[in-house]
């Protein structure tokens, strides 16, 4: 659930002797990218693979949270039906990953996730456990059946989309039991830029034991929604659970004025916020659809770091090839047990652009200098 206020977002002052996380530090991020390693990451032959999430596990293997659904539907909007989380390991975080198990299947239409999970996120607790953040979705219709001709009008795809709910799950260790909740922990709100949906979250641990979480938000105009806006919601210290309280819209202001970001990863150094996210227009990190880079001291106002390109969208490979790819999105900094920046994930895919002219989604690992 969430409440109506808004509150100050509480943001612990820096500690002498910390060590913040290093993408801020002396080398900008996109200094530090290392070739992006062949073979590396997750990839799945039958399956479009999304939404890479990565932690050490409790057993010293890599652990990746994705997000795959079948090839026999088409990417866009194939997701929204049938997209479900699954966890995938590694002895070493370039990978390969290898598929472990399906950690949030469908569930039935009944539940708020019973058609379909995505976009998951993986935080570690202080008690030692995992919250694993997603989207869920569901709706009162048949199940697309695979190589079932559809189109974006399909009633499917309109319920389905309408019905997007951030949620959480938790379970000790990450290869589970997972409990999944029985409601989401944003609610849409009347009269509110998350009247619509509430989506892809970005959650991240507080200094001070809270979890503050950015979400993708829409509103309701009319009978149809409205353009993409980023929210910020909070949880009190020790209450991963919630009740998650909605701050506001968060802005990412550039020499152009208001910039329009999707898929942030966010984390906190010990001083500040910092994320990366899709540049969405290019007018913030001066190229199309590539990683930005900003700063906050609330989450909810921000600004571009120095160096406010994060990646490209042209990338170099370890086995010395160069691909400007379609897409290279949904971005995860990995951190060490110190706070520091190790390993840049990213989802791609091949193509031009765009979601509908690609035939090869996975995700990938850009080891950090």
């Amino acid at each position: 659930m969430i409440l109506p206020e808004t509150l100050p977002l509480p943001v612990a002052p820096h500690k002498a002797g910390a060590t913040p996380a290093r993408v801020a530090g002396p080398r900008p991020l996109l200094d530090r990218l290392q070739p992006a390693i062949t073979g590396g990451g997750f990839e799945l032959p039958d399956y479009w693979v999304w939404c890479p999430s990565v932690i050490r596990a409790e057993d010293g293997t890599y652990a990746m949270f994705a997000s795959r659904w079948t090839k026999k539907l088409p990417f866009h909007p194939g997701w929204l039906l049938a997209s479900e989380i699954v966890l995938a390991t590694s002895a070493s975080p370039e990978g390969p990953y290898m598929y472990h198990s399906t950690i949030l299947p469908a569930r039935g239409a009944q539940y708020w996730d019973g058609k379909a999970t995505h976009n998951p996120r993986i935080l570690r607790l202080r008690d030692g456990g995992y919250a694993l953040y997603y989207t869920g979705i569901t709706h009162p219709l048949p199940d697309i059946t695979p190589g079932e001709p559809f189109e974006f009008s399909d009633p499917r795809v309109v319920a389905a989309r309408a019905s997007k709910r951030v949620g959480v799950a938790f379970s000790k260790s990450v290869y589970g039991p997972w409990e999944r909740l029985d409601e989401p922990i944003l609610l849409t709100r009347p009269d509110t830029f998350y009247s619509f949906l509430t989506s892809n979250p970005a959650p991240c641990l507080t200094p001070d034991g809270g979890v503050t979480l950015i979400f993708k938000s829409r509103r309701y105009e009319g009978n149809v929604h409205g353009r993409m806006l980023l929210g910020v919601a909070r949880a009190p210290a020790g209450n991963p659970r919630g009740p998650y309280t909605v701050l506001g819209r968060m802005e990412i202001v550039g020499p152009r004025g208001e910039g329009e970001v999707e898929d942030p990863f966010l984390w906190h150094n010990g001083a500040s916020f910092e994320l990366v996210a899709k540049d969405m227009t290019g007018a913030l990190c001066g190229e199309y659809h590539a990683g930005v880079h900003a700063l906050s001291r609330d989450c909810l106002d921000w600004t571009l770091a120095p160096q406010k390109k994060a990646y490209s969208r042209e990338v170099r490979w370890d086995d010395g090839r160069r691909d400007a790819l379609g897409s290279v999105e949904r971005p995860f900094v990995l951190l060490d047990e110190q706070g520091d920046a190790t390993h840049l994930f990213a989802a791609m895919a091949d193509g031009p652009g765009g979601f509908q002219q690609m035939t090869r989604a996975w995700n990938a690992c850009i080891p950090l200098a």
